[in-house]
């Protein structure tokens, strides 16, 4: 249901790219988490590199696709149901974070030291939750430059991707790195959507593009940039799949995020619609609640899986903790849709609204996640 209680249109195949970017979210989080864990390195980890160059790009861009439809509402909603929505979630899941957390920091380092990083994560945005923390800051940007030229804020937004900025502050990098796919999901989404029904409807010539864009994808990603332009590739990301390959460099890194953007866009609209890829659908529909909820399943399974030794390889520990890391939150989600308790940790309360016209009954008491 939508915030008014009425029936919410979804789209098939944004359902399913949706699907295939949080599988590829969390198979990094698990993948990279088991590398460093069992000091090595397996097939996963090619995958991830692969995919880091369109993965973050193309769940931007889907997060623009349906703004326009609410970027003139008035201030108090779209500020309640742009901004406090995500407050919201990121405040609850925080705090979740820091309780499974905070024991073992106050054991290392003193009881002081959780409750000043937990202070800092409003500043410093905390792990995988900094999506959800740059969401509200995106909207509430579009909606200030929503009437200067097109062309002009994409010129600038695109700019910024291409600046080598590393800074160390993730709200300022992540907002330089990926506002421009965001702006390209609200600015060219009719495009964008006209895009999705051409390819579905000419199958082998988006499976001709798909099979093109995977070698060159893969050729730049796995090829190595000169030494003498490796300063142009930010710092630090060795941690989500980085290999140093040309895919980092400055305006490549652009050209294959868009490009990556519209290959998910083809795969989808390929299989959306197929009773075989309704889990991917679904999945996609509830990305934010796998999104929210992964950490907990990842790090349990992770740590049996290491530290019983019951699998050695590497690449299949990752394998395994990447499914249970999406097989947890859709089970805690099952189940608490079943009992009915438990219903905050995805649906935001009653209290938590600050703008309450336009609802008409207990049906809209809560707003999901997604």
């Amino acid at each position: 249901m939508d915030r008014n209680g009425q029936a919410e249109l979804r789209v098939g195949w944004v359902d399913a790219a949706k699907g295939i970017c949080i599988i590829f979210v969390v198979m990094m989080h698990s993948t990279m988490g088991v590398g460093i864990a069992m000091g090595g390195e397996g097939f996963m980890h090619d995958i991830v590199a692969f995919a880091r160059p369109f993965r973050m790009p193309d769940f931007f861009l889907l997060s623009g696709l349906f703004l326009g439809l609410v970027i003139d509402r008035p201030w108090l909603r779209y500020v309640d149901r742009k901004v406090v929505h995500f407050l919201y979630f990121y405040v609850l899941w925080l705090s979740i974070h820091f309780l499974f957390k905070a024991p073992g920091m106050a054991m290392e380092s003193g009881i002081a030291y959780p409750l000043g990083e937990y202070a800092y994560a409003f500043v410093q945005p905390f792990g995988a939750l900094w999506f959800i923390y740059i969401l509200p800051l995106f909207f509430l940007f579009t909606r200030l430059v929503r009437t200067l030229p097109v062309w002009f804020v994409f010129v600038w937004a695109a700019a910024l991707e291409i600046m080598p900025v590393h800074t160390g502050w993730v709200l300022f990098d992540e907002f330089c790195a990926r506002y421009v796919y965001f702006f390209v999901g609200y600015a060219f989404a009719q495009n964008i959507f006209h895009l999705a029904d051409w390819m579905g409807n000419h199958r082998k010539t988006a499976l001709a593009f798909l099979a093109g864009w995977a070698v060159v994808n893969g050729l730049l990603v796995f090829t190595p940039a000169p030494e003498a332009l490796a300063f142009l590739i930010p710092a630090g990301g060795e941690a989500t799949g980085a290999t140093g390959g040309l895919s980092e460099l400055p305006l490549i890194s652009l050209l294959l995020g868009l490009a990556g953007a519209v290959a998910v866009v083809a795969v989808a609209s390929l299989v959306a619609g197929h009773d075989w890829s309704g889990w991917l659908s679904w999945l996609g529909a509830h990305s934010i609640v796998i999104y929210l909820a992964f950490f907990i399943p990842m790090a349990a399974t992770r740590v049996v899986l290491v530290r019983s030794g019951l699998v050695g390889d590497v690449g299949l520990v990752s394998l395994i903790v990447t499914l249970a890391a999406i097989a947890g939150p859709v089970l805690l989600y099952l189940a608490i849709q079943k009992t009915g308790w438990g219903k905050f940790l995805f649906e935001r309360p009653d209290w938590a609204w600050i703008d309450r016209s336009g609802r008409t009954g207990p049906a809209t008491a809560r707003q999901p996640a997604e």
